[in-house]
């Protein structure tokens, strides 16, 4: 069986770097700009993956998608807030957003099982 959270993660940093070689001046303060972005200010860390968790879902970006959920996981986000944020993205976004609900949903679940201590027989 695949493991979606280490796939998406390898692919993602491969082809970040793959893209940060060539040392392009735009793509590279893009990437700055979006990093510190989210990085806490007036608003929380936690607010601001939230925020970024509806706009990718209503953008229908996948990949953002994964993401997002992914650092809500680490920022502490339970499973009910990021199920309300998603709510409201479905409701902003409309029913043309429910496969990439139904991808968010499978992944979050991916994204706690990856988290999820492992037992070992020593």
């Amino acid at each position: 069986m695949s493991n979606q959270v280490e796939e998406f993660n390898a692919y993602r940093e491969k082809m970040n770097d793959a893209i940060l070689e060539d040392n392009n001046k735009i793509i590279k303060r893009i990437f700055n700009l979006d990093t510190n972005a989210f990085t806490a200010g007036a608003l929380d860390k936690k607010t601001k993956e939230l925020l970024g968790l509806v706009a990718s879902t209503v953008l229908r970006c996948d990949d953002c998608v994964k993401y997002h959920l992914e650092a809500s996981y680490k920022e502490g986000i339970s499973k009910e807030e990021v199920v309300e944020a998603l709510s409201i993205a479905t409701l902003v976004g409309g029913t043309i957003v429910i496969p990439h609900l139904r991808r968010a949903y499978e992944y979050w679940d991916e994204v706690e099982k990856n988290a999820a201590p492992k037992l070992t027989n020593d």
